[in-house]
């Protein structure tokens, strides 16, 4: 979707995608979901496995916003233009820990 606002990161005239606040595969299909930039979905998704975030309750956009790992992306992308489509790399933090 075009011409729409990020709703973790509050860019403007940014492509979104949906982003499922409970991953599916851990039961959210119907519940709330999330408009986000391609940038900050990636970084979710780079950042924490579908577990992490539901086990650290990371399944609202206030936790997202106020967790550490994800804060400092956030003022960093919020500085980009909305064109901006950074290179982003997975966590070289082992899964599961």
């Amino acid at each position: 979707m075009k011409d729409s606002q990020c709703e973790l990161c509050d860019r403007v005239d940014v492509e979104t995608t949906i982003h499922h606040l409970t991953p599916k595969e851990m039961g959210g299909t119907l519940l709330p979901t999330a408009q986000l930039c391609r940038p900050c979905h990636k970084q979710i998704h780079a950042l924490y496995t579908n577990s992490d975030l539901v086990e650290r309750e990371l399944t609202s956009l206030p936790a997202l916003q106020q967790d550490p790992a994800i804060a400092s992306f956030l003022r960093w992308i919020r500085k980009q233009p909305s064109s901006s489509l950074p290179k982003l790399r997975k966590s070289q933090r082992v899964r599961g820990n």
